[in-house]
């Protein structure tokens, strides 16, 4: 029986991937911020599907929160198959409009907490049986993106990282699939998002459902990055033809069409 890890449990992709590994019978265990909305998860799932689903609460932007659910884990002598990181944070707008405690939140989330949780999981694998990592970085982390710039740059990490250390990993038994999307409708400010930003909002946008389902069939073939979207690799390839410079100052125009098309209409 596969039992898989699960950071991020409760927003939009991460009940998506709950989902998916319920309906294939695999245990889980869940974490995000608020127990209310972890136990009714856990709840539902149980009900639906024939699998065990535990969970602990967790400020993984907390140090000490994080230390006591690794303890909580030890302690109950769990081990894992699969680890699926999907907690993440996202600012938009200019860089400098940014506060210190958002750009220290940002990367202690993104970054800090993904290696730390990796880490972690790594070791209480089970033994003798394959170890399968799956991240969520973003089609953002292919370009310097302006008003995203903090986000753009933290998922780039996360895809170096991790490409590398799937190398480090391959002879215990180890795999890494990172997954790549554009956007998708999880929440009322992100379909905002989405919208405003016309055609190519909502041609490179995809459903979170099918997403997961396509990521998990990703990392059970071994496959390094899945980007959902045949425009959404098409883009991506297009962007790595361009210079670097040029790629950040498209998308930076874009983004101001967009910021003032937004403020006309408060106006």
């Amino acid at each position: 029986m596969i039992s898989v890890f699960l950071t991020g449990a409760t927003g939009g992709l991460g009940k998506a991937f709950a989902v998916e590994c319920a309906c294939r019978g695999w245990n889980l265990f869940l974490t995000d911020r608020q127990t209310a909305s972890l136990r009714i998860l856990a709840e539902s799932l149980q009900r639906q599907f024939s699998c065990s689903v535990e969970y602990y609460p967790c400020d993984l932007t907390d140090t000490r929160s994080r230390e006591e659910l690794y303890h909580y884990i030890k302690g109950e002598g769990l081990q894992f198959n699969m680890l699926i990181n999907v907690a993440g944070l996202d600012y938009e707008g200019p860089f400098l409009e940014r506060s210190g405690s958002e750009v220290r939140n940002l990367l202690r989330l993104n970054i800090e907490s993904s290696l730390e949780t990796t880490a972690e999981l790594f070791r209480l694998r089970e033994e003798g049986k394959p170890f399968r990592i799956i991240t969520v970085a973003s089609l953002a982390a292919f370009y310097p993106m302006p008003i995203k710039a903090m986000y753009a740059a933290s998922k780039r990490f996360l895809l170096n990282f991790f490409v590398a250390f799937r190398e480090e990993i391959r002879d215990a038994g180890g795999s890494v699939t990172i997954l790549c999307p554009a956007g998708m409708p999880t929440r009322p400010d992100l379909i905002d998002s989405i919208e405003s930003q016309g055609i190519m909002g909502r041609i490179t946008t995809r459903n979170v459902g099918m997403v997961a389902s396509k990521t998990i069939d990703s990392a059970l073939r071994n496959r390094l990055i899945y980007i959902p979207g045949r425009i959404n690799n098409v883009l991506r390839s297009l962007g790595l033809l361009m210079p670097m410079q040029l790629v950040a100052a498209v998308i930076g125009s874009r983004w101001k069409n967009r910021r003032a098309k937004r403020n006309m209409a408060f106006l």
